[in-house]
C-alpha cells in the first residue's frame, strides 16, 4: 500500500487526503493542534458535507499528526497543499510555506516524490528544483469548488500532472483509482504548462463571472430584465446556462489571487483582457456600493459573509470590500452570520438573532438570497437573479 503524506489540511489538502485514504495509507500534517485532534476524532474542521460524511461513516486509512518526521518518513509521495496568498507588494504568490515543506522533506525523506497542489506562479517548479538541487518535485493542479471539494475529487473533471514520466503516470493512476468516476481524462504536460493551465482555468471562470456581472450592471442602469437577457444569451449552446448568476463580484480562495498572479505574469506580454478581468471585478464592487448608497440607508444589514451556500469561507469575499466602502461613507453596518460566535467582526456589530437583524437594518444586502428573507423582501438589495451559486 502506498504511503502518502499531505502537508496542509484545508479544502485542498483534506479533500485529497480523504480521496486517497480510500485506497492508500494517508497521513496529514498540520500545525494547528485543535485541527489535528478533530481529524483524529473523525470530525471535519471545514464545512463540506461530503467530507463530514466520509470522516464519520467511511472506512479510511487516515490519520493526522503535528510531527513532521512521523508524516514524511517512509512516504512515497508527499503532497503540498499549503496556502499561497498573493502578495500585492511583490506581485506574486507567497510560496514560503511550500519551500519550508520542501526543506523538511529533503532533510527527512529525500527520496520521496514531492507533489505541489498549492497554486503557484508559472515557472515555479523549475525554479525550486534548481534552488534545492532536486528532481523530485512536480506539480499537479487541483480544480475544486469550495464546499464541494471532496465531490470534485471523487468525480474529477480531469487529472493533470506537470511531468511526462513513468512516475507521473503512477501518480495519475493513484488519483484515478481512488476516484469514483472512472472515465477521467488524464493529461501529462511539462511543469510550466501545468502551472499555466491552473491560472488560465481560474481566470477564465473569473472572466465569466465578471462578464455576466457587467451584463447585470447594464441591465440595472437601464432598468432591463437581467434574467431574460441572461436566459436568452445562455440558449446559445456555445455559451450555455452555467456560471452565469450575477453576484457582487468574484472572491474566495482562488479567483482574486489567481487572476492577479496571471496579470503579473502578463507583465511583458501584450494584453488587455487579463488586466480587464481584475479591473472589472473592482468596478463591479464599486458599482454595487453606489447602488446601495443611492437608497440613502441609515443602517445596512449584511446578510451572510460567506461566499456561497454550503461554505464557511469569508476570505476575499466581494462583500468584504463593499462593507469597507460603506463604512468609508459613514454608513452604519450590521452583520448577520450564523456560523460566527463573536458579537463583532472587524469592529462591526454582529447580530445573532435574525428577527432583530431584520428590524435594525433598513436595507439588507445579500449576495445570495434565502427563503428566510421573504418577509422583508422590500428591504433586500441583491443581484441574485437566478437564485443560486452558479
Amino acid at each position: 500500500m502506498t504511503k502518502i503524506a499531505i502537508a496542509g489540511s484545508g479544502y485542498v489538502g483534506l479533500s485529497n487526503a480523504i480521496l486517497l485514504a480510500t485506497k492508500n495509507e494517508v497521513v496529514t500534517l498540520d500545525i494547528i493542534p485543535e485541527k489535528v485532534e478533530l481529524l483524529n476524532n473523525n470530525i471535519s474542521p471545514i464545512n463540506d458535507d461530503l467530507i463530514i460524511d466520509y470522516l464519520e461513516n467511511k472506512k479510511l486509512n487516515f490519520r493526522a499528526t503535528l510531527d513532521k518526521e512521523d508524516a514524511y518518513k517512509g512516504a512515497d509521495f508527499i503532497i503540498i497543499a499549503t496556502p499561497t496568498n498573493y502578495d500585492e507588494v511583490s506581485g506574486s504568490f507567497d510560496t514560503s510555506s511550500i519551500e519550508n515543506v520542501i526543506e523538511d522533506v529533503i532533510r527527512i525523506n529525500p527520496k520521496a516524490i514531492i507533489v505541489v497542489k498549492s497554486t503557484i506562479p508559472v515557472g515555479y517548479v523549475e525554479k525550486v528544483k534548481k534552488h534545492f538541487d532536486t528532481d523530485n518535485i512536480l506539480f499537479s493542479p487541483e480544480f475544486l469548488r469550495e464546499g464541494n471539494a471532496l465531490y470534485d475529487s471523487l468525480y474529477p473533471s480531469r487529472i493533470i500532472v506537470g511531468e511526462k514520466s513513468e512516475r507521473a503516470k503512477v501518480l495519475a493512476n493513484i488519483f484515478k483509482e481512488s476516484a469514483i468516476k472512472k472515465d477521467v481524462q488524464i493529461l501529462f504536460t511539462d511543469s510550466t504548462e501545468a502551472e499555466a493551465i491552473k491560472l488560465f482555468s481560474n481566470s477564465y471562470l473569473a472572466m465569466r463571472v465578471a462578464y455576466f456581472n457587467e451584463v447585470d450592471s447594464y441591465a440595472e442602469i437601464y432598468n432591463l430584465n437581467t434574467q431574460d437577457i441572461i436566459s436568452g444569451v445562455g440558449l446559445d449552446p456555445r455559451i450555455g446556462s452555467h456560471y452565469n448568476n450575477p453576484s457582487f463580484g468574484y472572491g474566495g480562495y482562488c479567483f482574486p489571487k489567481d487572476t492577479k498572479q496571471l496579470k503579473a505574469n502578463f507583465k511583458n506580454v501584450p494584453n488587455k483582457l487579463i488586466n480587464a478581468i481584475v479591473d472589472s471585478n473592482e468596478i463591479r464592487k464599486e458599482f454595487i456600493t453606489s447602488r446601495i448608497l443611492d437608497k440613502k440607508p441609515k443602517v445596512v444589514g449584511i446578510y451572510r459573509l460567506i461566499m456561497k451556500s454550503g461554505s464557511d469561507n469569508f476570505r476575499s469575499a466581494a462583500i468584504q470590500d463593499i462593507i469597507s466602502n460603506l463604512v468609508e461613507n459613514n454608513v452604519r453596518v450590521v452583520i448577520f452570520e450564523p456560523i460566527m460566535k463573536e458579537s463583532e467582526y472587524e469592529g462591526l456589530e454582529v447580530i445573532a438573532d435574525l428577527t432583530e437583524f431584520k428590524s435594525v437594518a433598513d436595507v439588507i444586502v445579500a449576495n445570495r438570497t434565502s427563503d428566510e428573507l421573504i418577509d422583508v423582501k422590500e428591504k433586500i438589495y441583491t443581484r441574485d437573479i437566478l437564485k443560486g451559486d452558479i
